[in-house]
């Protein structure tokens, strides 16, 4: 009898562990984004960085990737780790591969489930939903 309140209490540890991640804060996601993405997408998000003069296609406007209202969390997750760029006007965009490293947060990309994401990727998500216009 006491094995099996031992190992019940292992997975009902297991549990409580799991429930304890949290999604980033926006902050998180804007350090992030400061060091890899301002560059060519300016401090604001608007696709006016300094390295942005001359780039074609332009940086895109990163306040404005909401359509009809809604935040397309899986698209934005799939262009910045270099899943999916189809329809993209060019290939300038690095791929994150750091941003795919370290722990991981459950994501809802938009289809109600639960997604495994790097914590790093999630935060800058994060703070790009913030920053909608």
């Amino acid at each position: 009898m006491t094995r099996i309140a031992l190992i019940s209490l292992g997975i009902l540890g297991g549990v409580v562990a799991c429930a304890e991640v949290s999604m980033p804060e926006p902050p998180e996601g804007k350090a992030i984004y400061d060091r890899n993405c301002a560059q060519c997408h300016g401090a604001s998000g608007r696709g006016d960085g300094p390295w942005a003069e001359g780039m074609t296609p332009t940086p895109s406007d990163l306040t404005a990737l909401s359509e009809n209202g809604a935040f397309p969390r899986a698209r934005v997750l799939s262009i910045i780790d270099g899943y999916d760029r189809t329809g993209l006007p060019g290939h300038e965009m690095p791929e994150f591969g750091l941003l795919l490293e370290g722990d991981t947060v459950p994501v809802d990309v938009g289809d109600g489930v639960m997604t495994p994401t790097p914590r790093p990727l999630a935060a800058l998500l994060v703070y790009l939903e913030s920053i909608q216009e």
